[in-house]
Formats: C-alpha cells, sequence, structure tokens
C-alpha cells in the first residue's frame, strides 16, 4: 500500500510539472519587437568585468553596434589581471562611448558583482541603466527593444532572460538544465501578470532598469551581499511596489556562460546554496530533483527486473522527458540531450552538494580570485 501511494505521488508530481514546463513553453511571453520609431530614450550600458579578456571585446562590439540608443558604454575594471583593461582602453580609443571605469577597494559587507554595478549606476548619465554581463552579445536593434517593451509593459525594471550558445559536449549536456531548474518550479508566465516578490525573477546577463527608480529605490545596495543578486533584486524591485518582469529574450541577447565542464562547475557550485535564502528551501528543491526528477530513471527498470509494478515510474519519467523536449523545442536545445537527462541530474546533485558543503561549513566558494562565504549570524 505504501508502494503504490509512493509511486503515486511520484507521478502527481512528476506531471505537475510537466504541466508547469509547458505553460511556461507555451505561455511565457518573448521580448517585443520595438516601435516604427525608436523611443525617445538613451541607454548607458554598464558592464562589471574581471578578467574578461576573452570576452569584453566582443561584448562591446555588440553594444556599441545598436545605434543612437546608447549615449556610453562603461566597463567596470574589477582588479583583473589580464588585459581586459588594456582591451577597453583601446575600445575608448575608436569610440568616445566607452569609458574604463577603474576598481576601487571591495568594501565590507559588499560581494564583488553587485559592488561593480553600483560604481557603474553611480557613473551613468543616461536615463536608463541597461546591466550587461561581459559574455552577453547583444542582438542587432536588442536596446530598441528593450526600451520600446518596458515602456509598453510599464515596467522600470526588465531582464531578457537570454538564449544560450552552446558549443561544446559539456555545454550542450549541463547547461539545459539551468532552465529546467527555473521553468518546472518557477510559473515565470504568471510573474508577468501578478506582482508577488515571490515570482520576482531576472538574469543577470541583461537587466534593464530606469535610472530615477533604480537610484531611489537603493539600486545593487539592496543585494550588497548576494551571490544571487540579480533575481534577489528582482524581487527587492517588487517588495518596494515597482513593476518589475523578466520575458524570454533569446532573440534579444545571447550568452556563452560556460566553455567547459570545470568552468560550469566552478559557475554554478557559487550560486546553488546561495540562491536559496533558506536551508530548507534548498533541501526541497534537491528532495525534488532527487526524487521526481531522476528517481524514476533508476526504479522503473529495477522494478521491472524485480517483476513488481513498473508502469508509475516509467510514466513519471516519461513526464520528465517530454518537459525537457518542450524546453528543447522553446530554447533550441540540441534534442540528444533529452536522453541524457539523467546523467546531466546526477552531476547536479553532486554540485549542490559540494555547493552546500562549502557554503555549510564556511570553507567558501571560491570565484575569479576571491573566496565568498556564509555572512555570520
Amino acid at each position: 500500500m505504501r508502494y503504490a501511494a509512493g509511486m503515486t505521488v511520484l507521478l502527481v508530481l512528476s506531471l505537475l510539472a510537466l504541466g508547469l514546463a509547458l505553460w511556461n513553453a507555451l505561455a511565457w511571453p518573448r521580448m517585443g519587437r520595438a516601435a516604427t520609431s525608436a523611443p525617445a530614450a538613451s541607454v548607458s550600458i554598464l558592464i562589471p568585468a574581471r578578467d574578461e579578456e576573452t570576452n569584453i571585446a566582443a561584448c562591446l562590439e555588440s553594444a556599441l553596434a545598436q545605434g543612437p540608443a546608447v549615449a556610453e558604454a562603461l566597463v567596470y575594471d574589477d582588479h583583473s589581471t589580464d588585459r581586459t583593461a588594456a582591451l577597453v582602453e583601446a575600445a575608448a580609443a575608436r569610440d568616445a562611448r566607452v569609458r574604463r571605469l577603474a576598481p576601487a577597494p571591495l568594501p565590507d559587507g559588499w560581494f564583488g558583482k553587485p559592488f561593480a554595478c553600483a560604481r557603474l549606476a553611480d557613473a551613468a548619465r543616461a536615463p536608463w541603466l541597461l546591466f550587461l554581463d561581459a559574455d552577453a552579445r547583444l542582438r542587432p536593434g536588442a536596446v530598441d527593444r528593450l526600451l520600446a517593451e518596458a515602456v509598453r509593459r510599464e515596467a522600470t525594471f526588465l531582464s531578457a532572460w537570454p538564449g544560450l550558445d552552446l558549443v561544446g559536449a559539456a555545454e550542450r549536456i549541463f547547461m539545459p538544465l539551468l532552465n529546467f531548474s527555473v521553468f518546472t518550479l518557477c510559473p515565470a508566465a504568471l510573474g508577468v501578470r501578478f506582482s508577488f516578490p515571490i515570482l520576482g525573477l531576472a538574469h543577470g546577463a541583461c537587466i534593464l532598469a530606469r535610472a530615477d527608480t533604480y537610484r531611489a529605490a537603493g539600486g545593487h545596495a539592496l543585494v550588497r551581499a548576494e551571490l544571487f543578486e540579480d533575481t534577489a533584486l528582482a524581487r527587492a524591485w517588487r517588495r518596494a511596489g515597482l513593476r518589475g518582469l523578466c520575458l524570454d529574450g533569446q532573440d534579444v541577447v545571447r550568452v556563452r556562460m560556460y566553455d567547459s565542464f570545470l568552468a560550469i562547475w566552478r559557475g554554478f557550485e557559487k550560486v546553488l546554496r546561495p540562491a536559496f535564502r533558506r536551508e530548507i528551501s534548498f533541501w526541497l528543491f534537491l528532495a525534488f530533483h532527487a526524487a521526481v526528477v531522476l528517481l524514476p530513471f533508476a526504479a522503473a527498470p529495477a522494478l521491472a527486473l524485480a517483476g513488481r509494478p513498473w508502469t508509475a515510474p516509467a510514466s513519471a519519467a516519461a513526464a520528465v522527458l517530454a518537459a525537457r523536449a518542450a524546453q528543447a523545442a522553446r530554447f533550441r536545445y540540441p534534442a540528444w540531450s533529452v536522453l541524457l537527462h539523467p546523467f546531466a541530474e546526477a552531476g547536479l546533485l553532486a554540485l549542490a552538494a559540494t555547493s552546500w558543503y562549502k557554503w555549510r561549513t564556511g570553507r567558501g566558494i571560491a570565484w575569479k580570485g576571491r573566496r565568498y562565504a556564509r555572512p555570520r549570524a
């Protein structure tokens, strides 16, 4: 009896995850087209950069190609030890809109990226601020589309969820789990309709904010000690009663976040545990992924070999693969990566355990020469 009840619960949860994934895939709005005439506004493009010599030139090139809507492009050189500063200065020599901001000592109580974004915002002069990660590449007309969408939806905060450029095998296997983890748990389509803070969502690769509202609300000081600062800022924005949205922007901005398995591991290790404010939320996330998203793939064949009923876990596994397939279609992932889902999920659980251990024990998580640890009570 217990076995049957457990299998039923597992199947129901997997079907709910499939339903949410399908709803997001079908109903989550895409970024709209620009108006016939460009909005009468200008943008400061703000790029925090720490050791980004492989990315910064291409990022600036895509930003400056946006046309007259871009009033300036500022790069905060966050104590880089590579050629980042030289490449920014070379770009500044070619285009007067480019400025490099010299690094300042990181204050106590601040993490690196929020401080870099705050410094950039302090120096910006345009009425709109567009925060870009150095690995982001704006598509032609992206700035006009972002401005038009913000005006059309009366939003003072607008994040474009980027498309992922996947090159190597490790990226194609593991990176789709980013969107799978988000869009099987977060009703992004609902977040466009309702302003509850818990529905706040953002991707730090591309965030547009109205400058006066950003400064009045407190800006990145609101999330000064957050490694998951993008969604934390989106939720703080909503808590202040301000309108902030996140839309599918894969046709507006593209990113190649990590270029190897090791880079993927280190990149998500630093944010996976800190993404959850409460310990219980983190463990519920892990339990969902272990029991609902991974276990059916092992349980179905094991039960079949033992001669026990196996249709419920097999159906649950099929629901998970269907959710992955829906997302592969929406976000243009390779179809074959869906079939490697159990392997990718096992890697995610191992990564989560490592992130939790380093965060919980106070060892901290290293990223680009800095070590971030859980703040003391």
